[in-house]
């Protein structure tokens, strides 16, 4: 690069399409419009790059010297630029400004032991999680960080906690949802179509779970919670995990497979026609941030049943927009489905749903994200 970005954002594989990307986009669009230059560090990018791309890509086996190897690297190419804002979305202590769209991985640690009992407690000894680890304690400490992104109050809570960090250190920006492509009428257009393709009834309530990582995002828990519910209470599975085939086969030894009762659909590029066919979202996660497919459902009119481990709970209000349950409260997790198995009641919590991210926009986001990067520039 010739001339010296304003704006410099860190990331190991950048595509235009990913979700951090998505939720900074527009204001860094933005600020390109006021004459704000802005670049991408990368390792990799995918797609024709929409910013001039810093290369950064050593070599690397294996995730703990790819993510280490990475942070180093970065650290040095970042010294060729030292008047420029640099927001990372990893964990290098170099950087201005970091989101933590990741949460916090010493409180992941923490709740996923919770469910492995306390052999899972050997995982902090294992060299991977020993660096994430100590790469956050690092960020966390560095006196050049001057703000940290949250995408809920839960991780807010949980950096004060934690890394004692304090108030003016930390902004919470909620993320943002597209309220035009989800919403309940494109959700009633596609719903027949999308049930009689399922082979579902209009008497059976079909739950829907959507996300990667099947562990992290509860599906064990709600597994479990199915095998006590009517026959007539079907789920949908959409992602992936790479132990899906032992997931398949611990469904079919809980006996929740037979007739059909768990559809495991894998990942798919559209999830609207899915929202659309369910009934009720269910994701009673460890721990997450703050799930976008949470925004999605309830800005279709979808009722949310999830985890007080899921920064969702920001904007949840129980038992009226939707329910929030202890991922380990199987029977929390059963009786807030059952409640939703009335038609007349999920219709009025979706409703509510609904109206609690209509405001959510992404210009509102986006705006709330430009505005703090011009402070941070000015200063």
């Amino acid at each position: 690069m010739t001339e010296t970005p304003d704006l410099i954002l860190v990331r190991q594989t950048f595509t235009p399409f990913g979700g951090a990307e998505r939720f900074v986009g527009r204001a860094l669009d933005s600020l390109r419009g006021q004459g704000v230059g802005v670049a991408v560090l990368a390792r990799r990018w995918r797609g024709e790059a929409a910013y001039p791309v810093i290369p950064c890509n050593p070599f690397s086996i294996g995730r703990l010297w790819r993510d280490a190897g990475f942070a180093r690297a970065a650290c040095q190419r970042l010294r060729d630029y030292p008047n420029s804002l640099v927001q990372s979305h990893e964990r290098i202590p170099c950087c201005d400004l970091y989101r933590a769209g990741d949460g916090v991985h010493r409180e992941w640690l923490r709740q996923r032991a919770r469910l492995r009992g306390r052999a899972d407690h050997l995982a902090r000894f294992s060299p991977y999680h020993r660096y994430q680890l100590a790469a956050e304690r690092r960020l966390f400490a560095s006196p050049r960080l001057q703000r940290v992104i949250c995408n809920s109050h839960m991780v807010a809570d949980e950096l004060r906690h934690w890394y004692q960090l304090s108030d003016e250190r930390i902004a919470v920006i909620h993320s943002g949802v597209d309220t035009e492509r989800f919403h309940p009428a494109r959700r009633a257009g596609l719903r027949e179509a999308m049930r009689e393709r399922l082979g579902i009834r209009p008497h059976e309530t079909l739950l829907l779970f959507v996300g990667s990582g099947y562990e992290r995002k509860g599906l064990e828990a709600l597994l479990r919670a199915l095998r006590g519910l009517p026959r007539t209470t079907r789920l949908a599975v959409v992602g992936r995990d790479s132990h899906e085939r032992r997931w398949r086969r611990w469904a079919r030894r809980l006996g929740v497979t037979m007739r059909r009762r768990v559809l495991f659909a894998g990942p798919q590029e559209d999830v609207l026609p899915w929202y659309a066919a369910a009934d009720v979202l269910t994701l009673p996660t460890l721990y997450d941030p703050f799930p976008n497919v949470i925004l999605e459902a309830m800005a279709c009119g979808l009722p949310v049943v999830t985890s007080t481990k899921s920064g969702a709970r920001d904007i949840l209000r129980d038992g009226d927009n939707g329910y929030v349950r202890d991922a380990l409260d199987q029977a929390g997790v059963r009786d807030a489905i059952e409640a939703l198995s009335e038609p007349g009641w999920r219709e009025r919590v979706g409703r509510a749903a609904r109206a609690t991210v209509e405001p959510m926009t992404l210009t509102r986001m986006a705006e709330a994200y430009r505005a703090l990067y011009q402070e941070l520039l000015a200063d």
